[in-house]
């Protein structure tokens, strides 16, 4: 069968703000034909980027609304769309490919989507170096954020949690595709945290279990224990946390990649190691995800152009050596996901 239809599939994410960049090889129209029938494809190209009725988007479509509503919900629940509910009518819209279509698949992966994702990873990481604004950022860690610090709240994880009164976990399908390839990690499973509208559609889809504020926070508690850099939305107000290692990450094994990753992520803080204090017993060494600490002469010694601020080597220093110290210019994320995506939008050019 052509490759039309997913060329033109491709075009169109590619203008969303997620991007989903070519490749020599083809290898992102592979990845859509596992996602998406042709006659999908051809659907999902009368989407627009906002909640729309069915009716809507079947007159644009030029098909009835019954079959309209029919495709719609059945993308919906495999994750090909987004879709909400106001006032028990759903509504649809074309989401991104990242976040939204790869991690709503989630249910879907096996192991040939697996290597063909796998081996597009740095297509993306190479895209995503370019792009000014990310759509997530790190935030420290519970036990790096001390009384004598002044925090902003969206850099207090419990704070961006609490604003939240819908809960949701998943299992992390980047350590999901690692198993499927044979390269399974040890660090827990379920670890993919979802707010609000991003709640509801992940439990009504079967992605996700509901959960209460008190078991999201014993989750970010085991993430800080099992050494994994929390990753919330780009944003004050926040939709997701990616509990994230560097071992399966795309995010953070294309940040290792680069010389200076501190350069390619949002944060606030660094670290920094007390010479006084530090006893260079190589604690903190096993916890970086990023490579950012080595061992100096006299005491560890940060490489601050790799640090990104996720303060996982504070809480298990003997002499309470490290500390969160913050950037010297940073500016304060966009308010929700929707400012987000704008900004990312204008970076690209495409608004």
């Amino acid at each position: 069968m052509s490759d039309e239809v997913y060329v033109r599939l491709r075009e169109f994410l590619d203008k969303l703000p997620g991007g989903f960049p070519a490749t020599d090889n083809g290898i992102e129209l592979r990845i859509l034909e596992k996602y998406f029938t042709p006659e999908q494809a051809e659907f999902l190209l009368d989407l627009k980027p906002f909640p729309e009725p069915a009716s809507a988007i079947a007159e644009r479509a030029g098909v009835s609304e019954e079959h309209a509503a029919e495709m719609l919900e059945t993308m919906a629940k495999e994750g090909s769309i987004f879709r909400i509910r106001v006032n028990d009518q759903p509504l649809y819209m074309a989401i991104s490919f990242v976040i939204g279509i790869y991690e709503f698949h989630l249910k879907s992966l096996d192991r040939e989507l697996a290597e063909l994702l796998d081996a597009y990873v740095p297509h993306m990481v190479d895209y995503w170096s370019g792009v000014p604004t990310k759509q997530l950022r790190v935030v420290p860690i519970g036990a790096a954020v001390g009384s004598e610090l002044e925090v902003a709240t969206y850099d207090t994880v419990r704070d961006l949690v609490n604003k939240h009164t819908e809960f949701a976990v998943a299992d992390c399908i980047c350590r999901v595709e690692k198993g499927l390839l044979g390269q399974e990690c040890d660090r827990p499973m379920e670890t993919c945290l979802v707010f609000g509208i991003a709640a509801q559609y992940y439990v009504e889809n079967g992605l996700g279990r509901k959960i209460d504020l008190e078991e999201c926070l014993s989750i970010l508690d085991m993430a800080e224990k099992s050494a994994l850099v929390l990753s919330p939305t780009n944003a004050q107000e926040i939709n997701n946390i990616c509990c994230c290692c560097s071992c399966c990450c795309g995010m953070l094994r294309g940040l290792r990649a680069f010389e200076r990753p501190a350069d390619h992520v949002g944060s606030t803080y660094q670290a920094r190691i007390d010479p006084d204090l530090c006893t260079l017993c190589g604690d903190c060494l096993e916890r970086c995800q990023i490579e950012a600490l080595t061992e100096g002469d006299d005491q560890m010694e940060v490489d601050l152009g790799r640090c990104i601020g996720c303060g996982l080597c504070l809480p298990t220093c003997p002499e309470s050596a490290i500390a969160m110290v913050p950037k010297a210019e940073t500016a304060a994320p966009p308010a929700n996901v929707v400012a987000l995506n704008l900004q990312i939008a204008s970076d690209r050019g495409l608004s």
